[in-house]
């Protein structure tokens, strides 16, 4: 039996496509883990946000309404035609604070270097080959200001009894078919970072018996 392996960015669009419209269901496993992000990233403070996945604008509309700075801009991207869609109809009243666009899914990233002074994926890097999220977080930190954060939130491996037998279906589903489950499968986020960025907080949830984890980083400045 052949591997199966994690979906491309133009599979991923596909994928995204079809089921979109039904991702804001998920918040009854993603709620806390995404509050726990907020919680610790300082967005309160952030003039700038660059979200990867933008999704349906959930998270930008919760930003840019109750979180950000009054003069805050925030840019969002998806590979996914339907979810630029609605981000963007969620994101329009807010003017000309807020972009959504689509991207290839592949690098560069759309933002100068040294633009951005929060770089957030909720649900992305749990998609992603391995080789690819290192390319984005490569990506982050050139689009990231000398003191900003990458801020994550991802599908991770079960702590509970009942969450690794959920995982256990889960990545056997993935195995079947990765389109299954909408590409995504638990990953551990740590190792990505490697010596290039701080982990500034960092926790593992469990909300009906799905895992996720919540990562806070910093750059490390290169010698």
């Amino acid at each position: 039996m052949v591997a199966a392996q994690p979906l491309g960015p133009e599979q991923a669009g596909r994928v995204y496509d079809r089921i979109g419209r039904l991702q804001d269901w998920q918040r009854f496993y993603e709620g806390p883990a995404v509050r726990d992000l907020e919680a610790y990233a300082g967005f309160d403070t952030a003039r700038s946000v660059f979200e990867l996945g933008c999704g349906t604008g959930a998270l930008a509309q919760r930003l840019l309404g109750r979180m950000l700075r009054g003069d805050a801009q925030y840019v969002g991207v998806d590979v996914s035609t339907t979810m630029v869609g609605l981000a963007t109809n969620r994101v329009r009243s807010f003017g000309s604070r807020a972009s959504v666009q689509q991207v290839s899914g592949r690098p560069p990233l759309p933002g100068a270097d040294g633009t951005f002074d929060r770089f957030v994926a909720v649900y992305v890097f749990d998609l992603l080959p391995a080789e690819l999220a290192s390319a984005m977080l490569a990506e982050a930190a050139r689009l990231l200001t000398a003191t900003g954060l990458v801020c994550l939130v991802s599908l991770a491996e079960g702590e509970t009894r009942a969450s690794k037998a959920l995982c256990r279906v889960w990545n056997r589903t993935w195995q079947l078919s990765p389109t299954l489950v909408g590409g995504c499968r638990p990953v551990d986020l740590v190792p990505l970072l490697a010596d290039r960025w701080r982990v500034d907080h960092f926790a593992t949830l469990t909300t009906w018996a799905v895992t996720s984890q919540v990562l806070v980083a910093s750059p490390v400045a290169s010698e």
